[in-house]
């Protein structure tokens, strides 16, 4: 999953969104120099990320990429799949996607002493390009798959994604909702599981 479908996952609870939000900058067992809130919010996100590697459904998703865009694909199905959360986001909260995504901006800046150079270079950016809001448009997802193409190490052709998004835009927008259902269970027992850190 991607930043948005992360800090959806994280509930209500701050710690766990802010661990949930840096951890993609926090190696190994450097969590450990975190707050306790904050390393469960990292260790729910790496969970969460071992789920989606091998759930079936987000597969079948990747492998209708995979022959173009090989190891990125599945870095293209996380973005495909914030872009549905955002375009839906009336189903799953009782706020506006503009309101939360101003709720997240403003308790990661008033958390910036926890955050990783990495992470803080991302959260300008995402609040210079209200990134989380322009993911619930086609375009915008477009746009945003163009920016991480000028980013990869090896020619990755995710800059044509939005393409493929297209031609099978049912297909992965059915794809996203019978595994997010899936994931928000997933997410919710693995927090109630553990009190405070596992």
């Amino acid at each position: 999953m991607n930043f948005l479908a992360h800090l959806y996952l994280s509930g209500n609870d701050e710690q766990l969104m802010i661990g949930n939000f840096i951890a993609d900058s926090v190696k190994g067992n450097h969590y450990n120099k975190f707050p306790k809130g904050i390393q469960k919010g990292i260790l729910l996100h790496r969970a969460i990320d071992f789920y989606s590697d091998n759930h079936p459904v987000f597969l079948k998703s990747v492998e209708r990429l995979r022959p173009k865009y090989r190891k990125y694909a599945g870095v293209i199905v996380d973005m495909f799949y914030d872009h549905f959360l955002a375009k839906n986001w009336k189903d799953y909260s009782e706020i506006s996607l503009e309101q939360y995504a101003g709720e997240v901006h403003s308790l990661m800046l008033k958390n910036i002493l926890h955050m990783p150079e990495r992470s803080l270079l991302f959260l300008k950016h995402a609040m210079r390009t209200d990134l989380l809001i322009i993911y619930a448009s086609t375009d915008g997802i477009g746009r945003a798959l163009n920016g991480m193409s000028r980013r990869t190490t090896f020619k990755s052709n995710m800059e044509f994604a939005a393409e493929d998004l297209n031609e099978f835009y049912p297909e992965f927008e059915k794809e996203f909702r019978i595994f997010f259902e899936d994931a928000r269970v997933f997410a919710k027992k693995w927090i109630e599981d553990r009190s405070v850190c596992p």
